[in-house]
């Protein structure tokens, strides 16, 4: 729950209406205070005036004495601290479920529907509502019903804020500011690399980034060899104290079959971010192999028995057997050159990408919204899902590979690299990616040689 500073005041001033009782320990202290200067007049024993005696005690008696304190002690006053208390104001959590307004809720929780007005008029929570979905939540603190506050996480580093005050209600998005944290992990594979991982204390996500960013060199089911081994580098989000998730991957090693391949991920001025090796090649090609993670149902044959037209007629492409909706990703860099109906393949996109060479996705379910020909995609990004449009059987992708032109096998084509890292950036890469090695160089030292002395 968000927390604003305690409203608690002090005030010392004394109350107009009441008067403040006397102290009878600070007459008791002023009484006992007078005592040893009345002793110290009988001890003089005279009543001549003392150069140092204070304006009006020139000549004192000790019978002068008490008549003397007495209008002191009378003025002696002590004022008790008035606290002001706070105010207990009720909390609780309002979350959209399906089909949920604000307003429903507002009148579920008996809240002043007029504030929740006032408050759809500014700014900030007029943009909010528009985009209201299930699972969204407002925490409220009201006073029988009367709104004083409301806050709502926007994303991990944001929230919205809305307050009343005396001229009516205010809205602001504050910061959540968070922490990343670096962390490093090593394994050596036994069985697979997911159990390796558990083991070095990864999580799924990591897990899956380590096989993602080495997946171009290294097939996961049918390359990995006991005795494999890896080291990375990733980050750890923190908010209040509190992990909240893994980030991404810094730096990674890893050795398989005797061959070590690295990667330092590097993100541009444009927020981009990729994975180079050491040297600032790319670590990715230039196309994926496949635009979904499923099975082959049909390879590329020229000589093919249409299944629908029972005619031989060349299968120029791969079809990968999946769900309806699964999402389609663009195999490499491009640009949508079409996007529609076209004869038998229903809803399809084609990409055009550098090297003159072009890919098509066929009998799409449906396209992405906002994109349209000209739009720039990029490897991986989801263009469209899998359906049955067109002249087919069943639910299914069908992919082309085209160079200049010529439709090659998706499957066996020798795909180009990826581009290296900009010549802009390589100066301050390498100065980048050296430390981070050397750092996980050490940290892999360290673990095997207290693996070492554990073993003995």
């Amino acid at each position: 729950m968000h927390r604003r500073p305690s409203p608690l005041l002090h005030d010392y001033k004394p109350s107009g209406e009441t008067k403040p009782k006397k102290s009878k320990a600070l007459q008791w202290f002023a009484v006992g205070l007078g005592i040893p200067l009345l002793a110290l007049l009988l001890l003089t024993g005279d009543n001549k005036p003392r150069p140092n005696a204070p304006a009006g005690m020139a000549g004192l008696s000790a019978s002068d004495a008490p008549a003397v304190l007495a209008p002191v002690i009378e003025r002696v006053q002590f004022v008790r601290p008035v606290l002001e208390t706070i105010p207990d104001y009720e909390e609780l959590t309002l979350r959209l479920g399906r089909g949920d307004t604000l307003d429903k809720l507002f009148r579920q929780h008996n809240l002043n529907l007029g504030h929740l007005a006032a408050i759809a008029k500014l700014d900030e929570p007029k943009r909010l509502f528009r985009r209201l979905k299930p699972g969204d939540e407002f925490e409220v603190r009201h006073d029988n019903g009367s709104l004083v506050s409301m806050y709502s996480v926007l994303d991990l580093t944001s929230a919205l804020e809305i307050e009343r005050g005396d001229e009516g209600f205010s809205a602001k998005i504050v910061e959540r500011p968070i922490e990343i944290r670096k962390r490093s992990a090593h394994g050596v594979i036994q069985t697979s690399l997911f159990e390796s991982g558990i083991d070095a204390g990864l999580s799924d996500k990591v897990i899956m980034n380590i096989a993602g960013i080495f997946a171009w060199d290294i097939d996961f089911v049918l390359d990995i060899r006991e005795g494999d081994s890896y080291v990375v580098q990733y980050e750890e989000i923190w908010q209040d104290g509190k992990f909240v998730a893994d980030g991404e991957i810094v730096a990674a090693e890893f050795k398989n079959n005797g061959s070590t391949s690295r990667a330092v991920r590097f993100v541009d001025d444009d927020g981009r971010s990729d994975y180079f090796t050491p040297e600032g090649r790319s670590v990715r090609k230039a196309f994926l192999r496949s635009p979904v993670d499923f099975r082959v149902s049909s390879s590329f044959n020229p000589n093919r028995l249409h299944p629908v037209l029972k005619t031989r007629r060349p299968h120029r492409g791969v079809d990968y057997a999946a769900p309806r909706g699964t999402p389609i990703k663009a195999s490499g860099d491009g640009k949508i050159a079409f996007r529609g109906v076209k004869n038998g393949y229903g809803n399809v996109v084609i990409l055009q990408h550098g090297g003159n060479i072009t890919t098509l996705y066929a009998h799409m379910s449906k396209f992405v919204s906002g994109q349209r020909v000209g739009t720039r995609v990029r490897q991986g990004q989801t263009i469209g899902y899998v359906g049955a449009t067109g002249l087919v059987t069943g639910v299914h992708l069908h992919y082309e590979y085209r160079l200049n032109g010529v439709h090659r096998n998706p499957r066996t084509v020798e795909l180009p690299d990826a581009e290296p890292i900009a010549e802009k950036y390589r100066e301050r890469f390498l100065a980048m990616a050296g430390p981070l090695l050397e750092e996980l160089e050490n940290f892999k030292r360290t673990q095997l040689a207290s693996a070492a002395y554990a073993g003995k």
